[in-house]
């Protein structure tokens, strides 16, 4: 039997193959936005190009849900009859912003194609946002439409811009064009396609603009991914695998490694609305035969507390794995003994909004071999650990994790401050996380220092803090995340009250519920008279907080 550094050295020499010169995935170093990056050679240029060749997989399924199946065929005809609705009834064109704020759901993907396809940038809105996070979404982005759903569309009706029904208008616009010819856009590949929106560290969220460069590099990387699973004779073919989709559309887990890649690869999408039940999904992966699932650490939790996974057939099962939140070891061998999926096939990884897909992945091997590991860079990633100064650490050292490749994105929406903090003049994205290098594989210290992950979401506490501090009778606050079991963390809020006031925990909790997504609300609380502490230069010290 192989030993595991015999199996890493044929799969090494197996991606080298395919990445070569002349090679199916073959990696050319080419100038992009100024700097040389390595390029899948054989790309396509346009997602519309995407889309045109997803006919090819004909009556396959594409997009399944608990009682609805569309096949690939279907779904280009629904997008084509739609793109001529944006285009000729609302005047959409290229680099127009076309806002989706809405759960998931099957006209969440047709308005993503349909907008992408004719030049349009599709502009994903958390569907958990309040009313005022919209508003400020809908200013930052300025969309010349936006799509909402039954939850979103009271929260957005004053919004100065044309507003239409997910389920009724975009259901009705789908269908009212029959064989209409396929939409296409004179774009280029560093146009932006897609504005998704993260946590801002100064209290605002910040809109990470993805090219269309972005998003079909991210294709070519899921299909070497699949082709090297071919290469050693891992069943299913890829356009036979089955994808559990359950994360939100608007991150870039669902959306850009999943929804897009899969429209590409022919494979089929289980996708679960509504909150997520553990029973509602081990019943569509039996009922589907799901062998990819990608899960937040949260819903893994979950899983392992039902206790009731072995009432399902799961042996399609052959992919499980961790995103969006950090998990401990002893997390990741709990999953193994106890979800009989997970004994063999959990993986992890690590990657951010700005980097469009995973900046390093960790097979099980990896973990098995170097627990705590979050990988190494993928295909097209490079990846270094830099001092302060921005000198290249040796292996073993900690220091900022910084990655440069043709995923990165191309900056924040309207926002060149924040660009430029982010990304350097060779398109360096100083990620803010702090990790080391051990033997080629990725070790995360911390999180960007102050970010709180809650479930999968990143939370900023300046933004809670600007909410807080509004009130009149704070005279100053710190949010702060705390350990919880489910979660990972969860949010707690330090208050320093005006003297003399008869202000109460009901009265915060309620104004930051108005004001920000539920997540975002802290849930525990400590208010008090005494002044947050300080150092020499007046900044408050954070880790000497007490929640």
């Amino acid at each position: 039997m192989p030993s595991a550094k015999d199996r890493r050295t044929t799969a090494r020499a197996v991606l080298d193959e395919l990445t070569a010169p002349g090679g199916r995935f073959e990696l050319a170093d080419t100038e992009v936005l100024g700097t040389c990056l390595p390029v899948f050679r054989h790309r396509r240029r346009a997602l519309h190009e995407v889309l045109h060749e997803s006919v090819d997989h004909g009556d396959r399924d594409y997009i399944v849900t608990a009682d609805r199946r569309i096949t690939f065929a279907e779904h280009a005809g629904r997008v084509a009859s739609l793109a001529r609705v944006l285009r000729e009834e609302y005047g959409i064109g290229k680099g127009d912003r076309v806002a989706i704020a809405a759960a998931n759901s099957p006209e969440w993907i047709l308005t993503f194609w349909a907008t992408v396809s004719i030049g349009a940038v599709s502009v994903g809105f958390n569907a958990w946002w309040s009313p005022r996070e919209l508003a400020y979404g809908v200013e930052n982005a300025a969309p010349s439409l936006v799509v909402a759903d039954t939850r979103q569309r009271p929260k957005i009706k004053d919004c100065a811009v044309p507003l239409l029904s997910l389920e009724n208008d975009i259901a009705r616009f789908c269908t009212r064009y029959e064989d209409e010819p396929l939409p296409s856009a004179d774009v280029a590949e560093d146009d932006p396609a897609v504005i998704l929106y993260t946590s801002g560290t100064s209290g605002r969220p910040k809109g990470a603009v993805h090219t269309h460069r972005n998003l079909l590099s991210v294709v070519e990387y899921h299909r070497l991914n699949d082709a090297l699973l071919e290469e050693f004779g891992d069943p299913p073919a890829a356009k036979d695998r089955v994808y559990l989709l359950v994360l939100p559309l608007f991150h870039i887990a669902s959306l850009h490694n999943l929804a897009v890649p899969r429209l590409a690869t022919g494979s089929r999408i289980a996708l679960h609305q509504g909150a997520f039940d553990v029973d509602a999904v081990l019943g569509m992966v039996e009922r589907e035969r799901v062998t990819n699932w990608g899960a937040v650490p949260t819903m893994a939790h979950r899983l392992l507390e039902h206790g009731g996974a072995d009432a399902y057939d799961t042996s399609s099962l052959t992919a499980f794995s961790l995103a969006s939140a950090p998990s401990s070891t002893e997390f990741k061998e709990r999953l193994r003994k106890q979800l009989p999926f997970a004994r063999n096939s959990l993986v992890d990884s690590y990657g951010l909004t700005e980097s469009c897909t995973a900046i390093a992945a960790a097979s099980p091997q990896d973990l098995e071999e170097a627990p705590g590991t979050l990988g190494r860079p993928v295909t097209g990633v490079r990846l270094e650990i830099r001092d302060p100064a921005g000198q290249v650490l040796p292996d073993g050292e900690e220091g900022e994790v910084c990655v440069r490749s043709a995923f990165n994105m191309l900056g924040y929406w309207g926002d060149p401050e924040a660009t430029a903090d982010a990304l350097d003049a060779d398109r360096w994205l100083r990620t803010g996380d702090l990790g080391r290098l051990e033997y080629g594989r990725l070790h995360l210290v911390s999180r960007r220092s102050d970010l709180i992950i809650r479930g999968g979401e990143n939370v900023y506490p300046a933004e809670i803090e600007t909410v807080i501090a509004e009130h009149p009778g704070v005279r100053e606050c710190m949010v702060v995340g705390v350990p919880h079991p489910d979660l990972g963390q969860e949010v707690a809020a330090v208050v320093v009250t005006e003297p003399g006031t008869d202000l109460t925990e009901e009265d915060l909790r309620d104004r930051v519920a108005k004001e920000l997504a539920y997540f975002k609300v802290p849930k525990r609380w400590r208010l008090t008279t005494e002044s947050l502490p300080r150092n020499a230069t007046g900044k408050v010290l954070r880790r000497a907080v007490q929640p």
